[in-house]
């Protein structure tokens, strides 16, 4: 089972943001957009997993312990540069407790052998990738990586409309997924809800 774990996003929210890429989606059609359904805030990726180690991780999150609290999307970038995009990007704005969370997240899933994160946690909702293949969402520059001209349209576009703003979703559990890959697209599977302290 491929697996991950995430935080979903409040409706409205993600309402906002479709409407968002129903209007741009035009100015990249080479570039592979995400279903809106699909957004959500990665914490953790975790990768191929038997399904006794999925219990066992289940197990252990649980005891994974927050208080609620908010987070905002609005403004965009380019992974890993404007000049050599890969991926499109809305950023995710909060206080300090979404970065807490990813790391007592990356420190209880370590502790069953899960790799630690190499680099510090950096919030996002992936909209759209360049080219075809599961190129990956990281951050980090990749072989390969060069000038492109797949989202220079949509570029000049986002520039030109000034601060962009989804608005704020209270984070009130965490969520682990499975990920399943398919030609359209992968599709993500809800397994369990660990609730957080009001």
């Amino acid at each position: 089972m491929r697996i991950f774990i995430g935080i979903d996003l409040d409706p409205e929210v993600r309402k906002r943001i479709e409407r968002f890429l129903e209007g741009v989606e035009g100015f990249a059609p080479d570039a592979r957009w995400m279903r809106p359904e699909s957004l959500h805030i990665t914490l953790k990726f975790i990768g191929e997993q038997p399904p006794e180690r999925v219990e066992a991780i289940t197990e252990r999150l649980r005891r994974v312990e927050g208080n609620a609290f908010e987070i905002r999307a609005g403004g965009y970038g380019f992974f890993p540069t404007a000049k050599a995009p890969r991926v499109f990007w809305i950023g995710i704005h909060a206080g300090p407790q979404l970065a807490e969370l990813a790391e007592s997240i990356d420190i209880a899933t370590a502790e069953l052998g899960v790799p630690r994160e190499d680099r510090p946690y950096s919030p996002h909702l992936t909209l759209a990738r360049a080219g075809v293949g599961r190129r990956s969402g990281s951050p980090k520059w990749r072989k390969g990586d060069g000038p492109n001209v797949i989202f220079a349209v949509l570029e000049k576009r986002l520039a030109a409309m000034g601060e962009i703003d989804f608005g704020a979703t209270t984070v009130r559990e965490f969520i682990l997924y499975q990920s399943q890959l398919s030609p359209g697209g992968s599709k993500y599977t809800k397994l369990q809800r660990f609730p957080m302290k009001m």
